[in-house]
């Protein structure tokens, strides 16, 4: 299906957030064309007319956010943090035409913003911005790393960019004196099933430089269930069933003790003290 792009108007770019480590969210697109079959993001759908099948195949361009930040960074207090973002990629594939993000990024640094600037993404462009970056007073980018293999990185996260890039990028990042963080969500079924495959995942996070990590269990709202039953048809039926049933007492104990060791193991920090946990 060919990917819908609409240029749009916003009526506000610096949205309060209610996200447990950010105080505002700042999202350049609507839509994201990287499609991730467990996003749930792609509750935004119904925000434009669109239906939650529809993630991946629309993406609107926020063309005013540049100018919205002019009016809106007054308000907001010196100390405070902003992510980029929090239902959308920054990075996605359309940023490499539309440069939203990088616009706003050249006005934070423009304005010797001093409020921390955090970007979150599953895109190595934005090892293109590394000059505006280090430019930024208080700045730090985040990757998105599920799995070291690039195969289930496709399955699971459609036109997002291979697992091997993104931590290719955390390595330019932070050779560059970029600090860094990587977002270890959610995790994926093939964990369920291997000890081996997670502390691959971490070891080779650790080899990239990256010593701060978030880690997240998936969320398993109806929406995104719905959505995985979908897409996932050809995953092993006892994986899923346990994969569905993750928010059990019995198995968020035993991964959260797994985690706690490799955490331990690869010396890493683990922002807010533990995994992030949905309920239903």
């Amino acid at each position: 299906m060919k990917l819908e792009i609409k240029e749009i108007q916003s009526k506000s770019i610096l949205i309060k957030s209610k996200l447990p480590d950010a105080d505002y969210v700042l999202n350049p697109y609507t839509g994201c064309s990287f499609g991730c079959i467990y996003c749930y993001a792609s509750f935004m759908s119904r925000y434009v007319g669109k239906q939650i099948e529809d993630w991946g195949n629309f993406v609107y361009v926020k063309a005013n956010a540049p100018d919205l930040l002019v009016k809106e960074m007054p308000k907001i207090s010196p100390n405070l943090k902003i992510l980029l973002s929090s239902v959308t990629d920054p990075y996605q594939s359309i940023e490499a035409k539309y440069k939203i993000t990088q616009k706003c990024l050249q006005f934070f640094a423009d304005q010797n913003a001093t409020q921390k600037i955090s970007i979150l993404t599953k895109s190595p462009l934005v090892t293109r911005d590394i000059n505006i970056l280090k430019d930024i007073k208080n700045t730090e980018v985040g990757l998105t790393i599920t799995t070291t293999d690039d195969d289930i990185s496709r399955y699971f996260e459609k036109n997002a960019p291979d697992a091997s890039a993104r931590l290719k990028a955390l390595t330019e990042l932070n050779k560059a004196g970029i600090k860094t963080y990587a977002f270890v969500g959610p995790l994926l079924p093939h964990y369920v099933e291997s000890d081996k495959n997670l502390d691959d995942l971490f070891k080779q996070i650790k080899s990239t430089g990256t010593t701060d990590l978030y880690i997240e269990h998936i969320n398993l709202r109806k929406y995104i269930l719905n959505r995985l039953k979908n897409e996932a048809k050809d995953i092993n039926e006892q994986t899923l069933e346990k994969y569905y049933q993750s928010q059990s007492k019995e198995y968020m104990k035993n991964l959260n003790q797994k985690i706690e060791k490799l955490v331990k193991k690869y010396n890493f920090n683990l922002r807010l003290g533990s995994a992030i946990y949905h309920n239903k």
